[in-house]
């Protein structure tokens, strides 16, 4: 009975060598952010313990002792926030646009219930460049 225990127990402590390309490969993908170290980890079924000492040895952007900082807004959320501003400005811009055609519509409608060109009578009053707009009741001197 004891030599089995042994036996069981020497066989789950399999010492595994992996090769300096896979070492690297691992690390490339850690730095890449295609897997955690956690991911990796699992997927390989090694210790992550391991996978860290890879990273201290041949990260070029990873070393032990040095602090990374993580800001609050980070650039996912940066990205997030301008999409939204181009949305509500896009919105805005659409809704401006519906304004304009309406006015236009109802300078349409006058046009033909009153037989004016207001279009020409405004681009008139706007092209005189004196300030004033004749015919115009202002107070103003």
């Amino acid at each position: 009975m004891r030599g089995q225990k042994n036996l069981k127990k020497s066989h789950l402590l399999q010492r595994k060598i992996y090769s300096e390309d896979f070492k690297k490969q691992i690390v490339k993908d850690v730095e890449n952010g295609k897997c955690t170290v956690l991911q990796a980890s699992r997927e390989y079924r090694i210790c992550y313990q391991s996978i860290y000492q890879w990273l201290y040895r041949y990260s070029r952007s990873l070393h032990k002792n040095t602090v990374l900082v993580m800001e609050h807004k980070s650039e996912q959320y940066r990205r997030k926030e301008l999409e939204q501003r181009i949305n509500n400005l896009e919105a805005a811009l659409g809704r401006k646009q519906m304004e304009i055609d309406l006015l236009n519509k109802l300078i349409d409608i006058a046009d033909k219930e009153y037989h004016i060109d207001l279009k020409k009578n405004i681009s008139k009053m706007c092209s005189n460049g004196s300030g004033s707009i004749k015919g115009s009741n202002t107070d103003t001197p």
